[in-house]
């Protein structure tokens, strides 16, 4: 009776052994086969061939971590995510795009626009402008400034437009003139030679005296631009100014170029070289300039659609001076309201209030600017009609 008993049990142990063994060859080869297909409609995706090693790993990883959120510390099991891929892996990474192409860099002067028009520009007295539009082409303004640091002025502004069907703009100023009470000139013209090609030219007065005549080309290529400017030639005197600029788009991210400043006089000549760059972030800028003449480092950022914060730094090696300055702007759409405010280190502290007032095409700007180091208060109203 125990023989037989024992041999029983003999033969049931051998059935379930070769059944677990059966049923683990099975697990692995499904799970072997799903990951075989899980490969293969990875690498037959579309643009994964221009995949690179950190997208791929990038990838991974999130994948990895996704379903470690909740399990195993908790009692719900994660969902299955190996048989389709994650939707960004289709997706080229953030400094590429599909076509190859890289943006523009854009002018040399505005690579610290972005910050510097966070801060808010001094005001104080008393200043009345009236725009007025003529036409589509023309358009005019009158500035009534009265100071009680500098003498009053009137100055007259004209803007002749021009529709520009080659630039991104489809209304670029041409001839901007702009004459004050004193006699002084300031006027620019501006020519698009070509889709690419645009000529500038700046004249400068002060009463009846030439203070700057400059010459300025730039050329705008697919990922980078390129411009030469010539200031102040004088050939009796025998001296010139020339600027050369350069700036390259390495990634849509990325740009990286230089600033070259020759000078040439009867008794002096030298040239001053300053390397630029230039990282964007999806709602930060830093840039940096840096050379024999000093640095100059911005960093902008944007917080959310009403807040916007600046932070610059400037160091001269002529002047052997360094400051910091912290701008913010804040918008109230509700009220209509644009604040900005600055503080720096030499100790002054400022804000400018501009308030629209609907439905009347006027702007009031009410600013205070205070100078605790030299003990100074500077106070402005303003309006802007038109």
């Amino acid at each position: 009776m125990w023989l037989r008993t024992f041999w029983g049990m003999k033969l049931r142990l051998h059935i379930f052994w070769r059944w677990s063994s059966a049923l683990n060859i099975s697990i692995l080869l499904k799970t072997f086969l799903c990951f075989g297909s899980f490969c293969l409609s990875t690498v037959r995706s579309p643009g994964s061939s221009h995949r690179t090693c950190g997208a791929l790993m990038g990838s991974v990883l999130a994948l990895a971590g996704a379903g470690r959120q909740n399990w195993p510390f908790s009692s719900d099991t994660p969902s299955p995510q190996w048989d389709t891929p994650l939707p960004h892996w289709d997706t080229p990474p953030r400094w590429e795009r599909r076509d190859g192409l890289l943006p523009n860099p854009g002018s040399f002067h505005a690579l610290h626009h972005s910050c510097k028009d966070v801060f808010p520009q001094q005001i104080e007295g008393v200043k009345m402008i009236v725009n007025k539009t003529l036409s589509s082409f023309f358009k005019a303004s009158h500035t009534f400034h009265l100071s009680a640091v500098s003498p009053s002025q009137y100055r007259f502004h004209v803007e002749h437009r021009q529709s520009d069907s080659h630039g991104k703009d489809t209304d670029s100023p041409v001839l901007i003139g702009e004459m004050d009470s004193s006699g002084s000139l300031n006027a620019h013209s501006l020519l698009h030679l070509s889709e690419r090609i645009r000529a500038k030219a700046v004249f400068q007065t002060q009463q009846a005296q030439f203070m700057t005549w400059q010459f300025e080309t730039e050329y705008r290529g697919s990922d980078f631009t390129a411009a030469v400017t010539m200031a102040n030639p004088d050939v009796l005197r025998e001296s010139v100014i020339l600027v050369a600029h350069f700036l390259q788009s390495v990634c849509s991210g990325l740009v990286l170029g230089g600033e070259l400043v020759y000078h040439r006089g009867r008794h002096e000549e030298g040239g001053i070289l300053t390397l630029a760059g230039q990282y964007s972030g999806p709602n930060w800028v830093a840039t940096l300039n840096a050379g024999k003449g000093g640095a100059h480092a911005s960093y902008y950022h944007r917080a959310n659609k009403q807040i916007q914060v600046g932070v610059e730094f400037e160091a001269s090696t002529r002047t052997q001076e360094t400051s910091a300055s912290f701008g913010y702007q804040m918008e109230l759409p509700e009220a209509n309201m644009v604040f900005r405010g600055m503080v720096n280190s030499r100790c002054i502290i400022g804000g400018v209030l501009e308030k629209s007032l609907s439905p009347l095409p006027a702007t009031l700007l009410i600013g205070a600017f205070v100078n605790h180091r030299g003990d100074k208060l500077q106070v402005g109203l303003g309006i802007n009609v038109g």
